[in-house]
């Protein structure tokens, strides 16, 4: 059995102590006076010590009253903020993205996100290798891939993957694909260029320019370096700015599609809810 008095009774000798009057500590506490003194009443018969002195002005802490009220005043204030950090943490989401995935889809639509969902804290990790659920704290992930993406894990598609070569709108000399032998082609880690340009019946040019991500290639074309060969998801919205152009209407199907993934058995289910019915919707309005 606990030794540990009853929590209201504990309450009650706090908000009395702060304040040194049954009145305005049963204000507070949103009971009556009547409850207060009674539960004041009820701890000093448990502990068989007096914490106050009834005078006439109101209250005064015995020796015994002021001694106690300290560490029990600490201890209600560790409490409400452990269970402020615990609300805190149940609405704080970590979702795992490529660098390139970040940069040129995400980012740019995260104040929609935060319009929709203001409540909802949101950590971006975005890493050029895969984050761990567990080990790294990940709460849903984009993958690029096949499913499955491992076990205890839910996959639902976000986009395809079909890649288109662009350009800056500067560039204006290409008409037929054998023009792409006259420019700098920007590489990156994906190597689909080789595919791209036998899909169109033409050899390789001499210029290039290879970059580890796909968010490089993609701004090295729109300052004018060349030509790059991006999944058109991600660059759909430089295009519509008017930074980029699509060169030909054919686009190149090769690598797998795009996948919102979460464990099937969330750390915190809502806010993951949250998150997963966004980037969908998202993704769904183009």
């Amino acid at each position: 059995m606990s030794r540990l008095p009853p929590l209201n009774a504990l309450r009650a000798f706090d908000a009395a102590g702060r304040h040194l009057n049954f009145r305005l500590a049963a204000e507070e506490l949103g009971v009556t006076q009547g409850a207060v003194a009674q539960q004041v009443r009820g701890l000093e018969a448990r502990l068989g010590v007096q914490l106050f002195d009834r005078v006439a002005r109101g209250l005064e802490l015995t020796r015994t009253g002021r001694a106690y009220l300290a560490p029990v005043s600490r201890a209600f204030a560790l409490l409400e903020e452990a269970t402020e950090g615990v609300g805190v943490q149940s609405r704080t989401l970590t979702i795992s993205v490529t660098p390139s995935f970040a940069s040129k889809w995400l980012v740019p639509r995260l104040g929609r996100l935060t319009e929709a969902h203001p409540d909802l804290d949101v950590r971006v990790d975005a890493r050029p290798g895969l984050a761990n659920f567990q080990s790294d704290g990940i709460d849903i992930a984009v993958r690029q891939g096949t499913p499955p993406f491992g076990p205890g894990l839910v996959a639902e598609p976000l986009f395809a993957s079909s890649f288109i070569a662009v350009c800056s709108p500067r560039l204006n000399d290409l008409g037929a694909p054998r023009d792409l032998q006259r420019h700098v082609l920007l590489h990156d880690s994906h190597g689909l260029w080789p595919l791209y340009l036998e899909q169109l019946g033409v050899s390789p040019g001499p210029k290039a320019i290879t970059f580890n991500q796909t968010s490089l290639a993609i701004d090295a074309a729109v300052a004018g370096q060349g030509i790059a060969l991006a999944n058109a998801p991600l660059v759909a919205d430089e295009i519509e700015r008017g930074g980029l152009r699509q060169v030909f209407e054919v686009g190149l199907n090769a690598d797998p599609g795009f996948y919102v993934v979460a464990p099937r058995h969330p750390r915190i289910p809502e806010p993951v809810r949250l998150m997963r019915a966004w980037l969908l919707a998202e993704a769904a309005s183009g």
